[in-house]
């Protein structure tokens, strides 16, 4: 298509209404947000189960677990689509070569300890690194990083058993990201990523050329990359939080204190084999991990089963198929499974 067709092509809404739209658009965004606890709560009331029973429990964590992501997913996405437009994935990656990639695997793995997401919560802005062509490696430290060793996890973890555990948990959270990323990395697995998603990192950022864009064109840019990516991972949102919820309301303590209240060699593979399949934040998890820490679990092992819960869990792994291969996610499990494996073997050795 020549420039002249592309200067004389409608775009329909006119750039004013995308300038004024953008703050009445944001704000609608944060209201939606801040209002989603009340609102879970409330419509939890409107069923006929008690809110406390297992059952009241799974509904509100699905009817607030699922707006959350979706907001999430859709902010960050349109957010990267602008600023893919400025930052095509061949300027991402020579940013990011070299020894500047280098950096990029504790520096995401640092952006990760300071964001309070939730696994499923940090797939959004995982997606959005992916489809901005930042390097595989480097986002899969954002992803381990964001629910193992987030903020809230540690907060609640230093309350529960002092700043020493807490600052050397806080320290294998953090290389077991930033090491797992970097393997990841020089595995070279971008081509195990889904079709659609290499067609995205390797196509135009828009129809006009990039130093015409104007602010309202990267805005419609944004916006179609919210369309096609939400489009595409909606549903297997709702069904990874789907099973999450069903999960969360059922969390079988007593069989996990049978497991893990021994110190075998093999109560923590089990423990991870455990933690894996289940979901929760990690403001979920400690409470777990109090109970069985009264109950004479292992330190490591309790530690190991908290974080294969918050970092490798089944609803994660069933979003994450819309943008990975099986054998990607494969490789990302044994991975990191081989890093907590690892942290609670010497938890349970040197305490």
């Amino acid at each position: 298509m020549s420039s002249e067709t592309q200067d004389t092509t409608p775009r329909g809404v006119s750039d004013g209404l995308w300038y004024a739209g953008l703050p009445v658009a944001a704000l609608l965004w944060y209201a939606l947000y801040s209002l989603l606890i009340p609102f879970s709560e409330w419509a939890t009331t409107l069923f006929p189960v008690d809110r406390h029973s297992h059952t009241g429990e799974a509904i509100a964590f699905f009817i607030y677990d699922v707006p959350k992501v979706l907001l999430l997913l859709a902010a960050i996405v349109f957010v990267t689509g602008v600023l893919r437009s400025w930052f095509s994935p061949e300027k991402t990656r020579a940013i990011l070569a070299g020894k500047r990639e280098i950096a990029g695997y504790p520096l995401a793995a640092a952006l990760g300890v300071l964001t309070p997401f939730c696994s499923c919560s940090s797939v959004p802005l995982f997606i959005g690194f992916v489809s901005a062509g930042i390097p595989l490696g480097v986002t899969f430290a954002f992803l381990i990083a964001g629910p193992m060793v987030g903020p809230v996890g540690l907060g609640l973890l230093y309350g529960l058993v002092g700043w020493k555990i807490a600052t050397i948990y806080l320290v294998f959270g953090f290389t077991i990201a930033t090491v797992a990323g970097f393997v990841l990395g020089k595995l070279g697995l971008e081509r195990y990523l889904q079709d659609w998603v290499r067609e995205l990192n390797a196509g135009p950022v828009g129809d006009l050329p990039e130093e015409r864009l104007t602010f309202a064109d990267r805005l419609r840019i944004g916006l179609e990359q919210m369309r096609e990516i939400v489009g595409k991972v909606w549903i297997w949102v709702v069904v990874g939080i789907s099973i999450g919820a069903l999960i969360h309301g059922y969390v079988p303590e007593a069989m996990m204190l049978r497991i893990m209240g021994g110190e075998a060699w093999w109560s923590v593979p089990a423990a991870v084999a455990v933690g894996v399949p289940m979901y929760t934040n990690a403001a979920g998890v400690i409470p777990i991990v109090e109970v069985l820490l009264g109950k004479g679990a292992a330190l490591g092992t309790t530690l190991a089963f908290m974080m294969s819960v918050i970092a490798l869990s089944l609803p994660e792994m069933i979003i994450l198929k819309q943008v990975l291969t099986y054998r990607l996610i494969a490789i990302f499990i044994a991975v990191v499974s081989a890093g907590i494996l690892a942290t609670g073997f010497l938890f349970n050795f040197i305490l």
